[in-house]
C-alpha cells in the first residue's frame, strides 16, 4: 500500500490532537426532523439514538426558514423546471434566471448597485480577496477575524500583512500609518459579527479611521466585511452590522445565504465595476460551479420573507428568545458576553468542564457546541449556544432548565 508510511503519520498526528483534547471526532448525523408542535420548536432526530428528540441549540439558521414550506416548496418547483445541478460553470452554461435574479435582488436589499453569488461564504471571501491584492497591498486585519479570512490572506500574499487586536481601532490607525509609507492600496477586514462572541465590529467607527487615512494610498484604503453571521439576524431589518451600527456601506460585503437565509452558498454586494471585475478573476466563481437552481430560488423565497412584515416579527421573536436566554444564564450564575446577537457564548474558561457540560446536555437531549483550544484562546472555552427564532419560551426554558441542573455549575 503506497500511503502506509505517510498514514502513520497521519496517525500520529490525529493521536495528538485527540491528547490535547482539539480533535473534533465524529459528526452529529441527523436521520430526521420533527416539525413544531404546541409550545414546542422543532425537534431532530440523530443516527443511533432511536426516536429520542433533540432540541438544537447550536445551529446558524437564525430564522428558521430552512424548515418554511414556501421555501422548500420554491428549491422542489425549481428543481422541477431546471433541473437539480447547474450542469456548468456559469461563463460556459451554468447561469439560470433565479441566479441573475438572486444577485439582483442581494445588491438591493443591501444597497449595492450589483451582487454576485458563490458555492459558500468561505469560497466567497478567498474568491474576492485574492485579485484585489496587487503586489503593493497592505491588509490589515482584526485578530479574532474568520478562518477564511486568515487563509484568503495567506494565498493572496499581500505585500504587507497587519493584525490589529481585537475591536482595537486605535492599533488599526497605527497599522494604517506604517502602511501608507509603503504601499499603494489598503484593504481593511473585518468580521461583521464574530462567530465564537457574538460580539461586532464597531463599523461607523472603524470607516472613520480607514477613511481618515484614505489619502495616504494611491489606490484607496477600501473596508472589507464578512457579516455572515449578522446578514438576517442583526439590525432592525436584518441587514446586518451596517444596519446595526448605522455605518456607511462597506467597500465590499461578503455574507452567506446559508445561515439566516436558511439555504445554501455565499454572496458578495458592492459596486458595478467591483463586481465586473470578480466575474472576470474570482478564480472560485469561474471554475466552480455555483449553486443549485433550486437553492437560489429558495435563497430568493427566504430574502422575500426576511424583506417584508413577517421578517420584522420573526427579527423581534429572535430579540426576544436571545434575551430571555441571556438572563437566565445570568441568573443561573453563569458568565455570558451581553449582545443582542443570537450567538450567546457560555464562558467556561476550562477544556475539561466544557466538554462535562456539552455532555449532560446532550445526555438531558439539548445539543450545543463546546469551543476549546487552539479554536479559542486558552482560558477563553466556551459553549456557543445559537437562538433561533424557531425556538419557543419552552424550548429555552428547557435549555435553562437543563444548565441549573449540571452538577459543577457556579
Amino acid at each position: 500500500m503506497p500511503m502506509e508510511r505517510t498514514q502513520e503519520v497521519l496517525a500520529a498526528e490525529l493521536a495528538e490532537l485527540g491528547a490535547k483534547g482539539s480533535r473534533k471526532g465524529p459528526e452529529t448525523v441527523f436521520s430526521g426532523v420533527i416539525a413544531a408542535t404546541g409550545d414546542r420548536g422543532p425537534r431532530f432526530l440523530l443516527e443511533g439514538a432511536g426516536e429520542r428528540p433533540f432540541l438544537r441549540m447550536n445551529s446558524n439558521s437564525y430564522l428558521g426558514l430552512s424548515l418554511r414550506p414556501e421555501v422548500i416548496a420554491a428549491e422542489e418547483e425549481a428543481s422541477r423546471k431546471f433541473g437539480v445541478g447547474p450542469g456548468a460553470v456559469r461563463f460556459i452554461s451554468g447561469t439560470y434566471t433565479p441566479h441573475v435574479e438572486l444577485e439582483r435582488r442581494l445588491a438591493a436589499f443591501h444597497g449595492r448597485e450589483a451582487g454576485m453569488i458563490f458555492s459558500s461564504a468561505y469560497a466567497a471571501m478567498v474568491a474576492v480577496m485574492s485579485p484585489l491584492i496587487s503586489r503593493e497591498t497592505a491588509v490589515i486585519s482584526d485578530a479574532l477575524n474568520h478562518n477564511c479570512i486568515i487563509n484568503a490572506m495567506r494565498l493572496a500574499r499581500p505585500k504587507e500583512k497587519h493584525i490589529y487586536r481585537h475591536l482595537d481601532l486605535g492599533e488599526l490607525a497605527e497599522k494604517l500609518e506604517s502602511a501608507g509609507s509603503a504601499c499603494r492600496r489598503a484593504i481593511v477586514v473585518t468580521d461583521g459579527i464574530f462567530s465564537m462572541r457574538g460580539d461586532h465590529a464597531p463599523l461607523a467607527e472603524l470607516h472613520a479611521v480607514v477613511r481618515r487615512y484614505d489619502e495616504r494610498f494611491a489606490e484607496n484604503a477600501i473596508v472589507m466585511v464578512d457579516d455572515s453571521h449578522g446578514v438576517g439576524a442583526f439590525g432592525a431589518t436584518g441587514r446586518g452590522t451596517e444596519e446595526y451600527t448605522t455605518a456607511p456601506p462597506s467597500d465590499v460585503l461578503i455574507a452567506t445565504l446559508g445561515k439566516a437565509l436558511g439555504v445554501n452558498g455565499g454572496y458578495v454586494v458592492g459596486s458595478e465595476t467591483l463586481i465586473d471585475f470578480l466575474r472576470e478573476t474570482a478564480a472560485l466563481y469561474i471554475y466552480s460551479n455555483p449553486i443549485t437552481v433550486g437553492e437560489a430560488a429558495a435563497a430568493l423565497a427566504s430574502l422575500e420573507i426576511l424583506s417584508g412584515p413577517e421578517g420584522r416579527e420573526l427579527l423581534d421573536h429572535l430579540r426576544a428568545m436571545t434575551a430571555r436566554f441571556e438572563q437566565g444564564l445570568i441568573d443561573l450564575g453563569y458568565e455570558t458576553l451581553l449582545g443582542e446577537h443570537p450567538v450567546v457564548p457560555l464562558m467556561v474558561r476550562d477544556t475539561a468542564r466544557t466538554s462535562a457540560l456539552v455532555r449532560h446536555l446532550r445526555e438531558h437531549g439539548v445539543l450545543a457546541t463546546g469551543l476549546n483550544f487552539p479554536v479559542v484562546p486558552r482560558g477563553d472555552e466556551e459553549i456557543r449556544f445559537q437562538i433561533s427564532a424557531a425556538h419557543t419560551v419552552a424550548d429555552i426554558d428547557e435549555t435553562l432548565g437543563v444548565l441549573a441542573s449540571f452538577s459543577d455549575r457556579p
